[in-house]
C-alpha cells in the first residue's frame, strides 16, 4: 500500500482514499445512509492524470467548491482536498489515468432534509482510456432545464445521464445529446459539444444550462490565444443534425469528432474547424499541468 490504498487485479489498478486517510478498494464502505448514496446528494470531479499530475487541478477544485455552493453544503477545505488529490497521485504513478474527487453531504435520513453530518470525500484514481476515434452520438427526447436547480453543477445525481446513454448504447452511439427546454442544443451526458456551421465555430453558451466544462473553457482560451476564437451561441437543435462538423470535448474525450448525428452521416468528420480545435488543445497541453 502507498500514500493511497491501493489494489490491483486484472491488469486495471486502483488507489483510494476516504475521510482523511488510505483505504483499501477491495473493503472500502461508506454508511448506508450517507446522502451521496440514498439520494445522490453531492458533487465530483473527473481530472486526467498526466505522468501522475492532475491536469488543470485549480479549476477543477475551483468547480467542485461551486458546485457545493450551488447545492448549498460546505466541501472540506481547500487544504484537506489537496492533500486527499496529492497522496492518491502519488500513489497512482506515471500511467494514464483518471482522479475523481466525490464529496457528498454525508449521512442523512432517508429523504431529502440533510441530517447536519460532516461531508464524505472520496478520491480515487484508475485507469484512463482515452476516446479519440471519431464516433457516432444521439439526440435524445430528455431535455436539460436551463433554470433548474441542478444547471451547471457537477452532481452525482446522474440517473438521468445513465439512462440517456444506455439509450445511446442501443443505438451503437457513445454519447446522448440533450436539447434545453427552449430547443437549443446543450450538452453531453458527460461532455460539451462544439459545431461547425459555414465555416464558423459555435458551442452553446453556459446559459443554455450546459455545463461549465473545464476542457470547453481552456479550448476557448486556447482559440482565442491562437486568434481563430469559437463563439458561443444558442443552436437550434433542430439544426444540429444538418451541421456541416461536430466534435466533443471533456476531461475523457479531449476533442474528439462526431461522424453521425442520429444516423447520419456529417459532411465533414475531422473538418477544418476540428482540426483547427485539436491542434489548440494539443498545444495547451504542451504548457503546464495546471493552466
Amino acid at each position: 500500500m502507498s500514500a493511497g490504498g491501493s489494489t490491483t487485479g486484472g491488469g486495471a489498478s486502483t488507489v483510494l482514499w476516504i475521510d482523511g486517510g488510505p483505504a483499501d478498494p477491495a473493503t472500502a464502505a461508506v454508511a448506508w445512509s450517507d446522502h451521496g448514496l440514498t439520494v445522490g446528494d453531492g458533487a465530483f470531479e473527473t481530472i486526467e492524470l498526466r505522468d501522475g499530475v492532475p491536469f488543470a487541478l485549480t479549476r477543477h477544485l475551483d468547480r467542485l467548491e461551486r458546485s457545493c455552493e450551488l447545492l448549498r453544503f460546505s466541501p472540506p477545505a481547500r487544504a484537506e482536498l489537496l492533500r486527499a488529490v496529492e497522496a492518491v497521485a502519488g500513489g497512482w504513478g506515471g500511467e494514464p489515468g483518471r482522479l475523481r474527487i466525490t464529496v457528498t453531504t454525508g449521512s442523512g435520513p432517508m429523504g431529502s432534509d440533510r441530517g447536519g453530518a460532516p461531508p464524505t470525500l472520496i478520491v480515487s484514481a484508475t485507469s484512463l482510456v482515452l476516446q479519440v476515434e471519431p464516433t457516432a452520438v444521439l439526440t435524445v427526447p430528455f431535455t436539460r432545464n436551463e433554470r433548474g436547480a441542478l444547471a451547471g453543477v457537477k452532481s452525482t445525481s446522474y440517473a438521468e445521464n445513465v439512462v440517456a446513454l444506455q439509450r445511446a448504447r442501443e443505438q451503437g452511439c457513445s454519447e446522448a445529446i440533450f436539447a434545453n427546454t427552449v430547443g437549443h442544443l446543450c450538452e453531453g451526458t458527460g461532455s460539451n459539444v462544439f459545431v461547425g456551421v459555414d465555416g464558423l465555430l459555435v458551442t452553446p453558451p453556459l446559459s443554455s444550462g450546459c455545463l461549465a466544462g473545464v476542457t470547453r473553457a481552456l479550448l476557448l482560451e486556447a482559440l482565442a490565444a491562437a486568434g481563430t476564437p469559437a463563439a458561443e451561441a444558442d443552436v437550434p437543435i433542430e439544426e444540429w443534425p444538418s451541421v456541416d462538423e461536430a466534435f466533443l470535448v471533456s476531461t475523457t474525450r479531449h476533442v474528439q469528432p462526431i461522424s453521425h448525428v442520429d444516423g447520419r452521416a456529417l459532411p465533414r468528420c475531422r473538418g477544418p474547424l476540428t482540426e483547427r480545435a485539436a491542434a489548440a488543445w494539443a498545444a495547451l497541453r504542451a504548457g503546464p499541468a495546471d493552466p
